[in-house]
């Protein structure tokens, strides 16, 4: 997804909880992979949309997620679809009789004593809680290692960051117009190296600007254009230059 156009996925959930049927459809297209890659590391095992049930259940369930998501909230939409996910698979592994094995959340206590609704509802509520810790910190593991590639320290990003709203707008337009052009992102992820004078035509930014902002332009763009694999990071990101 590509900032700054209507594809942006929060634009694209607001049309599709509107009504926008065509829409839904090709999100949920696209977004077939992450459903899959999250149903085949809930059972551990590959699995193929021709003949499993975990995956029809696990689109219908990123369906659902899609219509019950809060645009409000400030959580990520990704991985609270990941989290309806894995809830639905849970829940036909156990109708399955099959939860002992494949679901790490059980309802029945060691003793064989069933917990009480309550009981499962703060099991899960933990288990959500923690989830959602550990794939912040797993995020930021793989975000630094791919800055690294590209020769810049994660810790070093606060010191290099525009401090007035204009100059981050400016770096925020830069980054999404990379992105945007797949003639400059390939040049990025190929050389690694930021294409100077090639967002200085398409932007009108000055060559002093970009320069300084180089670290955050690619810092930012490498995040617009992986948002399955960093979608905390892209929730805190606002292009209109308030973050």
């Amino acid at each position: 997804m590509t900032p700054g156009k209507n594809s942006d996925i929060f634009d694209l959930l607001r049309r599709i909880q509107t009504g926008d049927t065509q829409v839904r459809e090709d999100f949920l297209s696209e977004y077939m992979p992450f459903v899959a890659k999250t149903a085949m590391n809930m059972c551990k095992r590959p699995l193929e949309w021709e003949n499993s049930d975990e995956l029809s259940i696990s689109l219908i369930a990123f369906n659902d997620a899609v219509d019950t998501y809060d645009l409000d909230k400030k959580v990520p939409f990704l991985p609270y679809a990941r989290i309806v996910i894995q809830n639905r698979l849970k829940d036909h592994f156990r109708k399955e009789a099959r939860h002992n094995s494949d679901c790490p959340l059980e309802t029945e206590t060691f003793e064989g004593k069933l917990l009480s609704p309550a009981e499962v509802q703060s099991a899960w509520e933990d288990y959500r809680n923690r989830t959602i810790e550990d794939e912040r910190r797993e995020e930021l593991e793989d975000y630094e290692e791919l800055l690294k590639t590209f020769g810049i320290d994660f810790e070093a990003l606060a010191e290099v960051s525009p401090k007035h709203t204009d100059s981050r707008k400016s770096l925020f337009r830069a980054a999404a117009m990379l992105v945007r052009d797949r003639e400059t992102m390939d040049y990025l992820l190929k050389k690694k190296q930021l294409p100077v004078s090639k967002l200085m035509f398409k932007t009108g930014i000055n060559r002093k600007t970009i320069e300084k902002g180089r670290k955050f332009i690619i810092a930012t763009a490498l995040v617009f254009y992986y948002p399955m694999k960093f979608p905390y990071l892209r929730s805190y990101i606002n292009p209109d230059g308030a973050h």
